[in-house]
């Protein structure tokens, strides 16, 4: 008993010598982080200090992208940043910085298709009206056979000899002539196709500029008249805005579209460049309750035309058509068609002596067989049609051949964007030359080829109101006018270096063509003018 209570003493002495042990390493310990608690003060201070500097920097960044999302969304010059407020801004970033890594990574300025970095560019600058002067050679290859050179003349044209744009006459035997003032114009391009904003700029814009706008096959909307502009009125396969309930030509709605004083001419459209030998394709999405009213037809269902006017089976009755077109309307019209032959326009011109000089076509548009804003199949576009730079000089011949070349006026469409472009059609033997994606680069188009999907990015082919946003009308007015007027001083900056007076004075001896062995040839050697036939 005695050895166990002893033991037990023992036990409760060791256990509180342990306990007192404890407290005496945790004072210890307790005093050596009282010795170092100054180091870790100033450790904490500075980790505030880094967590306050990064809380303002990241409130301030996100303060930042929040005063750039409203000035992108607010402001209507720039379609791009309006529609993708912040996010648009890296493309013009990622185009700067593709100035200097283009030459390793991406195509060259002439490489693009179907419009290259450098046509695109011109466009850009002349429809902002900055300066379009290059520096330090051509990055043009003038080598290629086709490559179009204007012959200069030592004895340039000075400016105070140069002559202003002239008015020409279209329609000689028609109840209202039509005097249009500028060479170069407004090709066709639907409503429906294009949005709301888009016609409407392109409305303004000819105004200004004083050159016409082609509705294309999709009719005539309120659009097209609000900005002033003299009006070409186009009638596809489809008849659009003049037809009746069965689609056939309505001559009570002609009538009322050519009560319009800004309608001018009225076009048949027999082909265009983009699908030769087939209609006009508006997908449903596009088919709103405005535009089905304006071509009179059902709301929501794809709007697709004809492949071709179904009461037109031969050139009488093509020529019957113009005829009544011109008689119901009193104004001048015409027909537009993609080139495959000339067998049938020989024979056109044949019968138009026949009937009388009065029955001709008021004008002819030729446009070029390599596609164009519409959409259509790739066969199509790709393989079916003459280019322009075959089909214009071979149209203008037969006219002349004919002795109709006076009577007939000659409109040259099909990629042509640039002032060379424009100056070779005038001086090969067209009157007037019509663009129409050199208007919508001009509108801010960036070729994004969604043109078909209602997806348009800057607006201008789509009826997402949320895109369309970013297209504001008075702003690209002034953009469409300002390309139109830098196109026509630079043409006839072109007609003043060959020693012309003015662009319509030009003629084939001013171009030479290079061919496959690097050497040019006069255009008047490779297409002479023919002669006229002695009946004619």
């Amino acid at each position: 008993m005695c050895f166990l209570t002893f033991l037990s003493f023992y036990v409760t002495l060791s256990l509180c010598y342990g306990e007192i042990s404890n407290f005496t390493e945790i004072d210890n310990e307790r005093n050596m982080i009282m010795d170092i608690m100054p180091s870790a003060d100033a450790v904490v201070s500075n980790l505030s200090i880094l967590s306050t500097l990064f809380v303002s920097v990241f409130g301030l960044g996100v303060l930042a992208i929040v005063v750039l999302f409203i000035t992108d969304v607010t402001q209507t010059e720039d379609a791009i940043r309006r529609n993708y407020p912040v996010f648009g801004r890296f493309r013009y970033l990622f185009s700067t910085l593709g100035e200097f890594f283009r030459q390793y990574f991406f195509a060259m300025d002439r490489e693009e298709m179907p419009f290259n970095r450098a046509e695109r560019d011109w466009v850009d600058r002349a429809a902002k009206g900055h300066d379009n002067t290059v520096a330090f050679g051509s990055t043009k290859n003038l080598n290629p056979a086709g490559t179009v050179i204007f012959v200069n003349c030592p004895f340039p044209t000075l400016n105070i000899d140069a002559v202003d744009m002239q008015a020409v006459e279209i329609g000689p035997y028609c109840r209202q002539p039509y005097n249009a003032p500028s060479f170069f114009n407004i090709s066709a391009m639907s409503y429906g196709a294009l949005s709301t904003p888009a016609v409407r700029a392109l409305s303004r814009g000819a105004h200004i500029a004083g050159c016409w706008l082609n509705t294309g096959e999709g009719g005539l909307s309120p659009y097209h008249l609000e900005g002033g502009c003299d009006i070409v009125m186009q009638i596809g396969t489809a008849k659009y805005g003049v037809r009746d309930a069965q689609g056939n030509l309505c001559d009570d709605k002609l009538r009322q579209v050519a009560a319009h004083e800004q309608v001018r001419m009225f076009e048949l459209k027999m082909s265009q460049g983009a699908k030769p030998g087939k209609g006009g394709i508006l997908p449903a999405i596009k088919v709103t309750a405005t535009i089905a009213k304006i071509r009179g037809i059902p709301a929501g269902q794809d709007s697709i035309s004809p492949n071709r006017h179904l009461e037109i089976n031969d050139i009488d009755e093509m020529l019957d058509m113009i005829g009544r077109i011109r008689d119901v309307t009193g104004k001048p019209a015409g027909f537009k068609t993609v080139i495959g032959g000339c067998d049938w326009l020989e024979d056109m011109c044949a019968e138009i002596h026949r009937r009388g000089i009065e029955s001709a076509p008021d004008f002819i548009t030729i446009d070029s067989g390599d596609g164009g804003t519409g959409a259509a199949p790739m066969p199509l576009m790709d393989n079916v049609g003459l280019l322009i730079k075959e089909a214009l000089p071979l149209v203008s011949d037969v006219l002349h051949k004919y002795g109709l070349r006076d009577r007939i006026r000659l409109i040259s469409s099909g990629k042509l964007i640039t002032p060379s472009e424009v100056g070779w059609a005038i001086a090969t033997g067209a009157d007037f030359v019509t663009s129409a994606r050199g208007f919508m680069f001009s509108l801010g188009c960036i070729q994004a080829m969604k043109c078909n999907k209602n997806t348009c990015p800057t607006g201008i082919t789509t009826h997402d109101k949320r895109l369309q946003k970013g297209l504001n009308p008075g702003d690209k007015a002034a953009k469409v006018a300002s390309y139109c007027e830098n196109m026509v001083h630079e043409v006839q900056t072109i007609s003043h270096s060959c020693g012309m007076v003015r662009p319509r004075l030009m003629d084939r001896k001013h171009i030479r063509i290079v061919q496959e062995n690097g050497k040019s040839v006069p255009m008047d050697e490779l297409y002479p003018r023919p002669d006229i036939l002695p009946d004619y």
